[in-house]
């Protein structure tokens, strides 16, 4: 099996008696690539991306695929890696060990900025980029937000160290 199919945008798609054969159902479960099971309906069973009954047309199998893409797509772009935590965007949570937190919306863009800037980032720059506002406005908006998150951080994780902030702005 070629390693360069081993990433989220390649798709697999087999049969389903593919998997009486070992080396391929050990190969088909254990890589990152979006799977796709044909086979009838009766045995078509498993954790995979999708299930394709056979007989099939191409418009179906066409469907099946972009389906499966798409959704692939959007669960990765939904579950971002935090520092030690696990941020999911569609149930804006972020989680560690079983313990979470419920985030708001700008507390997710937050942590998305937080997360596209390795440098500490100013005060006003979060306010021009979050909340769209002039980089002059006299706000709390962001000391304000900022120390929210990080009390939920503290009350639910016990983490100090989760956003920190220097001379030069706010960074994680």
């Amino acid at each position: 099996m070629s390693e360069d199919l081993n990433n989220e945008s390649n798709i697999i798609l087999f049969h389903i008696d593919a998997l009486l054969d070992k080396k391929l159902r050990q190969y088909i479960q254990s890589n990152k690539l979006i799977k796709i099971c044909a086979g009838n309906k009766k045995d078509l069973t498993g954790d995979y991306d999708a299930n394709l009954e056979l007989p099939a047309t191409l418009q179906e199998v066409n469907s099946i695929v972009e389906n499966a893409a798409a959704k692939k797509k959007f669960n990765l772009n939904s579950s971002i890696a935090v520092k030690n935590y696990f941020l999911n965007k569609n149930e804006k949570k972020l989680s560690s060990n079983g313990n979470y937190v419920i985030l708001t919306e700008k507390e997710i863009q937050l942590l998305e900025l937080f997360l596209d800037n390795k440098k500490p980032i100013s005060k006003d720059y979060i306010l021009s980029s979050v909340w769209n506002y002039a980089s002059d406005a006299d706000t709390h908006t962001v000391e304000t937000h900022i120390y929210r998150l990080r009390k939920k951080i503290i009350d639910n994780f016990k983490d100090e160290k989760f956003i920190l902030n220097s001379k030069d702005g706010y960074y994680l």
